[in-house]
């Protein structure tokens, strides 16, 4: 498990390696993650949008961004936690993602970013 704190808000990164499959005569390594966003400040948040910057091992680059998570934007009270499923598909067996969360601080009305801690993606019939 990868974690990191910004701004009190820590964020944890579990990941799974979810099996290959075609798409397009090309085959395509599916992965999975699981992010638990905890809120250890004393203000109340929200989640308002994210970015992602996710990176195979053949030098594709594709950007995410949008909205929420997974069509929600969490409230947090303090000590609250939210956790979500996704994933993503890769050209190749390894590659890895990064990020930040957009969100907004009920107390002072301040916006600020959360930065999600870079964490790798391998299948595991591909590891040395």
């Amino acid at each position: 498990m990868i974690q990191q704190v910004t701004s009190g808000i820590k964020i944890s990164v579990e990941t799974t390696f979810e099996g290959t499959f075609y798409k397009n005569y090309k085959i395509n390594f599916a992965f999975g993650y699981l992010i638990t966003i905890e809120n250890q400040s004393k203000d109340s948040v929200q989640l308002t949008s994210r970015f992602w910057k996710i990176k195979d091992a053949l030098n594709y680059t594709e950007i995410v961004q949008g909205e929420g998570v997974v069509g929600e934007k969490p409230v947090l009270k303090p000590g609250e936690s939210h956790s979500y499923r996704s994933g993503c598909l890769l050209k190749s067996p390894f590659g890895a993602m990064r990020g930040y969360y957009n969100m907004v601080n009920f107390t002072s009305t301040r916006k600020f970013k959360v930065s999600i801690p870079s964490f790798k993606l391998s299948a595991p019939f591909a590891m040395n």
